[in-house]
């Protein structure tokens, strides 16, 4: 990762409480007048698990009844519960038009103990059968319904896929075949070979994604479906997937099979790939063919429910990926293009550095220079705080305004990790490692706390913008002044423009803009922080406000 040059900008962040405004419920939806854009998204991330409890029957299966390390056994979050907060207008007013959760197949039964206390694979990162739901999450219904209710607000929803390996072995959960994984090789990370053909940790079978030989279905997978009495109507299935490809039948292909039916049942709009540089990238690009065929044909039978002719979106977990390593990943002894293997975006671990080392100019510069040149046509998901990021932008919760503004104004696509609207701690008490990153949402402190409510509304204010505006993550960025920091950002598709102006770190009170770069005198413009309509007069606008930011869209 490139070290950067380290610049400071004292950062004066003055919020009424909300007690005194009148907008906490704002909703300020142009959605039906802008077209969607992957590369100008806003994407909630979160851990289904730990969101919202919609269902309480479902919170025990499997006899899961061992006492697991804190924070580290299965909450109650479930499909319903999101499904919930899609209905009562939570994201809406986020301002989010992407849903990503985590994988929701049904996970080994038993829990382990890898050094941090007992844990069950709440997380999903630990598949037991690709084929099924885990019933803690819910059910395929209850997957529809999700997936139809986010479609009716603009919602897009994101699936994560897990092809690189199964979940740990138990006495619950048995290995599966030497001919599918391997086992007992630990990955060094030195080179592309031993951080592929290796097992992230212990116990943590790695498919054998390499493969030529084809091989049979796992003995008790057979039997699981035999049991649940869908046996025939897999092997159907199976048949009906590898006659038309051609593909062998070898272990990677069965899984992209797999989690590729969940788009063909469902139009699921993407796909996250978990840990993507574990595997040789060809997997991803054969991934990526079947997800766009499966895609196409869930639209075509579907005609009533496609939301817009976007393409079907991947986005990948290579561990490490920055923006200024441009279309490149470096294991050492080569280097891999994933852009050109299957993938739309690649998370950018490099943004909370960014973040913390650049003035708003020198992160909005560098982010939009590098989206607008070398990385042309692709994007990168910026991120504060994630699951799995022991080290978060802010992991005290002391500066989520600034936060916010830092990622939601950012160039490139934006993810909020669940919480990071509402502070929710990251600093848990009793737990170890990765538990801490992965509490349950707060939803009290967003119903009591004004400080969290606070924190909320700027949040809502700057997402809704970048939701209603692609410019915002899609476009390019110009500086107008440096004092008062004020800069456009302007987007063109075919026949949409989008151009708005923003300014921020301004003073409370009265101020002067000037926007004649974009905007011409007669101009009525709104500015959405405030929610005042003002006219463009002698190439400026005149607005007065209790605030410090100005966000500013043509009426």
């Amino acid at each position: 990762m490139k070290k950067l040059t380290f610049l400071f900008l004292p950062l004066v962040f003055l919020i009424t409480s909300c007690s005194g405004s009148k907008s906490v419920s704002m909703n300020n939806d142009n959605t039906s007048k802008t077209p969607f854009v992957w590369e100008g998204a806003n994407v909630y991330f979160l851990l289904t698990d730990r969101f919202y409890n919609g269902d309480t029957s479902n919170d025990l299966n499997f006899n899961r009844t061992k006492t697991p390390g804190k924070l580290r056994g299965f909450e109650g979050g479930d499909i319903i519960g999101i499904t919930k907060k899609i209905e009562s207008g939570y994201f809406d007013k986020l301002g989010i038009n992407v849903i990503w959760l985590t994988p929701i197949v049904e996970q080994i039964h038993d829990g382990v103990d890898e050094g941090t206390g007992l844990s069950y694979g709440f997380h999903g990162y630990w598949a037991r059968d690709w084929t099924a739901l885990d019933p803690n999450f819910g059910t395929k219904e209850d997957l529809a319904n999700l997936v139809k209710k986010a479609h009716e607000k603009g919602i897009r929803i994101m699936l994560d896929g897990v092809i690189n390996h199964t979940g740990p072995v138990t006495p619950e959960d048995p290995v599966w075949p030497s001919d599918w994984v391997r086992t007992g090789v630990v990955c060094d990370y030195k080179s592309f070979e031993n951080t592929t053909m290796c097992t992230l940790v212990d116990n943590l079978p790695d498919v054998r994604t390499e493969s030529v030989q084809e091989v049979e279905l796992p003995p008790f997978l057979i039997e699981k479906w035999k049991k649940e009495g869908r046996y025939e109507k897999e092997i159907a299935s199976l048949d009906e997937f590898f006659k038309r490809t051609n593909y062998p039948r070898t272990p990677k292909y069965y899984i992209i099979k797999w989690l590729t039916d969940y788009i063909t049942e469902f139009g699921v709009d993407g796909y996250r790939g978990d840990t993507v540089k574990h595997t040789e990238e060809s997997v991803w690009a054969d991934f990526k063919k079947e997800c766009d065929y499966a895609f196409e044909n869930w639209k075509k039978h579907h005609p009533l429910q496609v939301l817009d002719q976007n393409p079907f979106y991947t986005i990948a977990e290579v561990y490490g990926y920055g923006i200024s390593g441009g279309q490149d990943y470096d294991f050492g002894d080569r280097k891999v293009n994933y852009f050109q293997n299957g993938f739309n975006s690649m998370i950018n671990f490099e943004f909370k550095w960014n973040a913390a080392q650049n003035n708003y100019e020198g992160l909005f510069s560098k982010y939009s220079n590098a989206l607008n040149n070398e990385l042309k046509g692709y994007s990168v998901l910026n991120y504060i705080s994630s699951h799995d990021d022991g080290q978060p932008f802010d992991a005290n919760r002391v500066k989520g305004i600034e936060a916010g503004t830092k990622l939601l104004l950012s160039p490139g696509i934006s993810q909020v990790y669940y919480g990071d609207e509402s502070n929710r701690s990251l600093v848990v008490e009793g737990t170890q490692g990765d538990a801490t990153l992965r509490s349950n949402m707060n939803w009290d402190d967003i119903q009591n706390n004004q400080e969290t409510q606070k924190t909320l509304l700027h949040w809502q204010k700057l997402g809704q913008f970048r939701r209603n505006h692609p410019a915002i993550g899609a476009g390019i960025h110009s500086q107008i002044s440096g004092e008062p920091y004020v800069f456009s950002r302007t987007f063109t598709k075919d026949t949409f423009t989008d151009q708005v102006i923003i300014g921020l770190d301004l003073p409370q009170g009265k101020k002067e803009i000037q926007v004649n770069s974009i905007f011409q005198n007669g101009t009525k413009l709104r500015d959405t922080y405030s929610n005042q309509e003002v006219e463009v007069i002698d190439g400026k606008i005149s607005i007065d406000s209790d605030f410090n930011f100005v966000l500013l869209e043509k009426i």
